[in-house]
């Protein structure tokens, strides 16, 4: 039990003003004086004991009548460990531009509010924290210190399963476990949402793995460096957000997965970049079974590693030139609508006259061939009312399936591709037919042909012997009635038969298969 005697000057000044709620601050006013990197160097009139800061918050000195205790306390050195691990804490701590020679464990404490802004603490155990208030680290620097007792890893911030009634703010922080877990917190449910902005920095991986964040996590600018030893920058696989905001020069170099990760408002990575990890050539972003409302993927410059959006559903997606790496993984990703900027503003994509043609080498830069991504790029484009468009898609399905066919299968898939585009392009059976009714009528009408009963049938109509020897069903009376002496007409006849049943049966085939998918 600590006796008042016993204290230094800065610790009675903190333990009188406690009961009545009032800050010490024993910063001198000089800047260069005053920085916390260079708190190891303040000598005891700014030094105060961690075990003093522990027993005033677990009740060492009464409040005052009429008061609300609160410790607050700036520019201090805070030497020893603060251990408050497993404690009641029934007052707010604020912490501001304060120095720790040791780490803080607050591992399965219950408290107030509690504020670290500004500090340099080697390291921040509150796995099974449960904060009725803020945690705020605002601007504080926290540093790889000892294992964590839940996975045995060097971790700045721990923040397992722990439960934050208010706002968790990172803003301006910087996390340094470089290799490592900078942040470590599965689990996590903050209903005020995280915040990692202005200037937030983290040297090593965020783990976020099954965290509750109904007030979002917010990211726009921080930098993600030194990844985990698997190269992922950040993980949030199978947690629920209201909104991820990922934009305005966030940077990542590392992997970002969103594996099974729900938003039930944008995801945005608008103005990023996603680096992928610096050593190797592992993804940029694995967002596998994500599920969001609005996605927005303008980025700053093409990620530089696969983008795997497979099995993804979002109702809204925005892009961009400069969104897609050469490789990315769509099949099963389900949207309901793709914008564009158009004139500063953000309009359908569709009618525009590359369109398909740009939607059509998205859906290629699949590693191998799947249908549904093509079939839900139909989907859409008939769904806004462009049908032609989305018979060109699915034409272009075709023609990338034909490649993954044994030889005999392509050849034959060439044939219905040039005769009637697979169904899809029936105006291309008319164009083959009236090119070879032109040329027969040509031919046979230069020549006179010899009737194969003198005396009998209708006269030679050059015309009506072409169209008799195309269509191979019924007859026209021309064709058993005329034969040709000259054997290079008489094979031309036996072409043009050919040609007819070829065309008629790749007809029936193409337009069979078309209605079938339809």
């Amino acid at each position: 039990m600590l006796s008042y005697d016993e204290l230094t000057a800065p610790e009675r000044a903190l333990w009188n003003a406690f009961p009545e709620g009032r800050r010490v601050d024993v910063r001198t006013g000089v800047p260069e004086d005053d920085r916390v990197a260079g708190g190891g160097q303040w000598g005891p009139e700014r030094t105060v004991r961690a075990s003093v800061i522990a027993a005033l918050l677990l009740g060492a000195n009464t409040p005052q009548p009429g008061a609300v205790a609160r410790l607050g306390l700036a520019g201090a050195r805070i030497s020893g460990r603060l251990d408050l691990a497993g404690a009641q804490v029934a007052h707010a701590l604020w912490l501001e531009d304060c120095w720790f020679e040791e780490g803080v464990d607050l591992l399965g404490a219950s408290t107030q509010s509690i504020a670290m802004v500004g500090c340099r603490v080697p390291g921040v155990e509150a796995g099974v924290i449960r904060v009725e208030g803020r945690l705020d680290l605002r601007r504080s620097h926290l540093e790889g210190g000892s294992a964590s007792p839940f996975h045995r890893r060097v971790t700045a911030l721990s923040l397992i399963n722990a439960q934050v009634s208010g706002v968790v703010n990172l803003n301006g922080a910087e996390l340094t476990a470089p290799g490592r877990w900078a942040l470590s917190a599965g689990g996590l449910m903050a209903e005020g949402g995280v915040y990692c902005q202005h200037g937030f920095v983290a040297h090593g991986e965020i783990r976020l793995m099954g965290a509750q964040l109904p007030g979002g996590l917010h990211m726009r600018g921080a930098r993600l460096t030194g990844p985990g030893p698997s190269g992922v920058a950040l993980v949030l696989d199978n947690a629920a957000a209201s909104t991820l905001d990922f934009s305005g020069g966030f940077t990542a170099n590392g992997t970002v997965r969103l594996r099974g990760t729900r938003i039930s408002d944008n995801l945005t990575f608008e103005g990023a970049f996603l680096n992928g990890p610096p050593v190797g050539a592992g993804p940029s972003l694995v967002a596998m079974l994500m599920q969001a409302v609005d996605f927005d993927f303008t980025l700053a410059r093409p990620p530089s590693g696969i983008v795997d959006l497979r099995g993804a559903q979002v109702s809204y997606l925005h892009d961009s030139d400069r969104s897609w790496p050469e490789v990315v993984e769509l099949d099963g990703f389900v949207y309901g609508s793709i914008k564009v900027d158009e004139d500063g503003e953000r309009r359908e994509a569709v009618g525009r006259r590359d369109s398909v043609a740009r939607r059509v080498a998205w859906v290629r830069r699949g590693p191998d061939y799947n249908p549904q991504p093509y079939e839900q790029l139909a989907g859409w484009y008939r769904k806004a009312g462009h049908d032609d468009d989305a018979r060109r898609v699915l034409l272009a399905k075709q023609r990338h399936r034909r490649r993954t066919l044994p030889r005999a299968a392509r050849v034959w898939g060439h044939l219905l591709d040039a005769t009637v585009g697979y169904g899809y392009r029936p105006w291309l059976a008319g164009v083959w037919l009236l090119s070879l009714t032109l040329l027969g009528t040509l031919a046979f009408g230069a020549h006179s042909p010899t009737p194969a009963k003198r005396g009998e049938g209708a006269p030679f109509q050059p015309l009506v012997y072409t169209l008799d020897l195309l269509i191979p069903i019924g007859g026209l009376g021309q064709r058993t009635a005329w034969y040709w002496p000259n054997g290079g007409l008489q094979g031309l006849a036996y072409l043009l038969i050919a040609f007819g049943w070829v065309l008629t049966t790749a007809v029936i085939a193409g337009v069979t298969r078309a209605l079938q998918k339809n």
